[in-house]
């Protein structure tokens, strides 16, 4: 696990970095600043998708994932109840900045597998390297939406604490087409991210976070 305490204290200090930056920015800096996010949030994301559907073998499946999740994620009316909570940090822009950093956090290839490696083979690699470029995300995140980014380091430790539980538990259900179809799932929602940052799309991204918990039912089920 220290390599998920190395990658969230990696955010906690880029949030902190990124806190003294705002207070001496200015609007138009802080436009730049999100404009710029929402393209690298576009690219990750594109390439997430498009590298791991060509691993993926049941090339329909996150449409079905993406469909039934947001389906679920509707009538829990995630997003809704994220809104009501974090409107007690600040309103919608402190929701805006959670939604964005958990999805950039958490959501990545690196994230993900970081923690099946760990557990699987004591490779930290991953959590190495995902450390440092959360660094300098949430010095960028942190300069536009302020410190509640370090907030989206409390979530990773309870998310990637959970994978690594579910790689030890779990090892021989744990395969490679199964983080492809994950990693394209998430591709599309940090693809979505980049949308609504750049104000192009208003789409409900948590309310499709469900659509993770799809493949593995599906392929489960399908082996």
């Amino acid at each position: 696990m220290w390599g998920t305490f190395f990658n969230v204290g990696m955010i906690f200090l880029g949030s902190a970095v990124g806190s003294i930056f705002k207070k001496g920015l200015g609007d138009s800096y802080h436009q730049i600043v999100m404009q710029a996010l929402g393209l690298c949030a576009l690219m990750i994301g594109l390439n997430s998708t498009l590298t791991n559907m060509q691993k993926s073998q049941l090339p329909v499946l996150f449409i079905v994932s993406l469909v039934t999740g947001g389906v679920i994620g509707q009538a829990l009316k995630l997003e809704d109840r994220f809104d009501q909570l974090t409107a007690r940090l600040g309103g919608s822009r402190a929701s805006s900045g959670l939604s964005t950093g958990i999805l950039f956090f958490c959501v990545g290839s690196l994230s993900i597998l970081g923690p099946f490696e760990a557990a699987l083979n004591h490779n930290y690699t991953y959590l190495l390297t995902n450390g440092l470029l959360d660094g300098i995300t949430s010095i960028i995140l942190a300069s536009a939406y302020g410190w509640v980014i370090a907030l989206c380091g409390v979530v990773l430790l309870i998310w990637q604490g959970s994978l690594y539980l579910c790689a030890l538990f779990f090892a021989s259900a744990i395969s490679p087409a199964l983080m492809a179809e994950v990693s394209i799932i998430g591709g599309i929602l940090i693809f979505v991210a980049g949308l609504n940052i750049l104000k192009l799309t208003k789409i409900s991204v948590l309310n499709l976070l469900p659509s993770l918990l799809i493949p593995p039912l599906v392929l489960l089920f399908w082996h």
